[in-house]
């Protein structure tokens, strides 16, 4: 149901509104939704990490920042289009880039700049790790962080009082409350089902297994006390409202849910939380996320389990590149463009250059690519080297060259979720995607239907992504009813209404694919030796 620019501005006075800010790898979006989950306003701040000491990272001032400007967009933009500003808001929620590590002292100094997911620097610990307690440990995991910090014989980790992500921090630093998210959470430390907490004998492993450095902390003192979808998790501080919002008009004491991961809000924009559903999300990184109803068989390192927003538990298949490369291709050809004197934009450019990759041969005409900026776990390359290689016989052309690229963006997505459809014969009944690629109609999709074989579903709501994810997230805290669960809520209240388009792998594709695929693993070998050889 569509509401009205009076009852809209109505209920931005009376605070009937919900807030949710993601910080994405490359843009915070901040998105405030009526009672009918309808976007009222959103602002949006481009960013970059920064590899730096071999880290890749972001600095404080700029996840401060950041998150200032999208706010201070949002609001203006409330200002513009209903003439009215913003003082209080019914619910809030922050949510970010899952996994990393931020370690605070008691005093709050960060002692160490912010590690993010992107950094493959912990294949010992999370190898180690994943011995230790028979599951799978990944390399962007928080504790693999910390323990390859403990590894290496960091001299901060004595003064270590606090660790948690980025979202958990965003949610301390504006309402003074060390809490994460159940889906957060399975991104740092595994979670034991039965109790949505950390797995207890995990932890009493983890602790033994370190008690010879005579730490003055356990690792469940220093880690966040986990939280479920639906509850309070603080208010907005008055220093919080400060922080938030430069203008200073924001009261205080609104009511916060718990912070979540990137891969959660996800789940929860794309209503895919039930068991048989998935999601994939796509951007910088591609993760798919899959309700599993029952456990693997056995470990695979190409695969996480980690939990939904209400810990259902998921297997997460994760890789760190995606559309970095094919941005970077189409950046040169708009230069070319320019440079001829033709000025096109951005999205008429992706348009058009995606719906040409409809003319190719199925398989990208034997051309391959790598788009890997960083390294990758699931392929094994602790390092990247952004990759093109043809053969003689190769059909080069336009049509095959962004084909390829759109094929290699989701190859180590597609190798990773073989290992659950082939071997682990996990049962999916659609995948919806979101994420900036499926703006052009169709060939987003179908690209990951012929990855995946499976139906793929764009939802109307999926250009809203994660940021309107986390403002539904937080307006269940404060609008579910006495034991509504978050499935309920989603299918008879959010999605009631919302209409999707659905496209099924073609055939002839998905054998194009898989030739194409067999050429993506057998080429393995030149991205490494590229790694090795292209110094950087």
């Amino acid at each position: 149901m569509k509401t009205n620019q009076v009852d809209i501005k109505q209920a931005i006075a009376k605070g009937e509104t919900s807030l949710g800010i993601e910080f994405g790898s490359t843009r915070i979006k901040t998105v405030l939704i009526d009672n009918n989950f309808e976007t009222i306003a959103v602002g949006s701040h481009e960013w970059e990490n920064q590899l730096e000491n071999g880290f890749w990272t972001y600095n404080l001032v700029d996840i401060i920042t950041g998150l200032q400007t999208s706010y201070s967009e949002m609001k203006q933009e409330v200002e513009w289009k209903y003439g009215i500003t913003i003082r209080t808001i019914g619910s809030i929620g922050f949510s970010a880039m899952m996994h990393g590590y931020m370690a605070f002292d008691k005093t709050g100094e960060l002692l160490v700049p912010f590690r993010t997911w992107r950094n493959t620097t912990t294949g010992t610990a999370a190898k180690e790790l994943t011995g230790l307690f028979q599951f799978n440990i990944p390399d962007r995991w928080s504790i693999a962080h910390l323990y390859q910090a403990i590894l290496n014989e960091e001299k901060h980790l004595a003064r270590v009082d606090y660790m948690t992500t980025l979202a958990g921090f965003i949610h301390w630093l504006l309402t003074g409350e060390k809490v994460i998210g159940v889906g957060d959470a399975s991104g740092i430390f595994p979670i034991d089902e039965s109790t949505n907490d950390y797995n207890e004998s995990m932890i009493k492993q983890f602790d033994e297994k370190i008690a010879y450095k005579g730490y003055p902390w356990g690792i469940r003192d220093i880690l966040p006390k986990v939280c479920n979808a639906g509850e309070q998790t603080g208010k907005l501080t008055e220093m919080g409202a400060k922080i938030l919002d430069r203008s200073e008009n924001l009261q205080s004491a609104i009511p916060i849910c718990p912070p979540e991961g990137d891969a959660g809000t996800g789940m929860v924009a794309t209503n895919s939380v039930k068991k048989r559903t998935g999601n994939v999300s796509v951007g910088t990184s591609v993760f798919s996320m899959i309700v599993l109803e029952k456990k693997l068989t056995k470990v695979y390192p190409e695969i996480d389990i980690v939990t939904a927003p209400n810990g259902s538990p998921v297997a997460m298949v994760h890789a760190n590149n995606c559309s970095s490369d094919l941005n970077a291709w189409l950046g040169l050809f708009r230069e070319f463009s320019e440079t001829m004197g033709q000025k096109v934009e951005t999205d008429k450019l992706f348009e058009v250059m995606l719906n040409k990759s409809m003319e190719a041969d199925r398989d990208g005409g034997g051309l391959l690519s790598f788009g890997y900026l960083s390294g990758e776990s699931i392929t094994g390359l602790d390092q990247g080297r952004p990759l093109f290689v043809r053969s003689p016989e190769s059909n080069f052309n336009l049509a095959n060259f962004i084909r390829t690229h759109l094929f290699t963006a989701f190859g180590a997505l597609k190798i990773g979720m073989d290992i659950l459809s082939k071997k682990e014969n996990v049962a999916i009944d659609g995948i919806l995607a979101h994420g900036g690629l499926f703006k052009t109609p169709v060939v987003g999709q179908k690209i990951v239907a012929t990855a995946m074989n499976v139906p793929v579903s764009v939802m109307e709501t999926a250009g809203e992504g994660g940021a309107w994810g986390m403002s539904i997230l937080a307006s269940y805290m404060r609008n579910k009813e006495p034991n509504e669960s978050l499935e309920d809520f989603l299918d008879k209240k959010v999605f009631k209404e919302v209409g999707r388009s659905e496209i099924y792998p073609d055939e002839l594709d998905v054998k194009g694919f898989e030739e194409f695929i067999a050429r993506y693993k057998k080429g393995l070998v030149i991205e490494q030796t590229a790694v090795e050889n292209l110094i950087v």
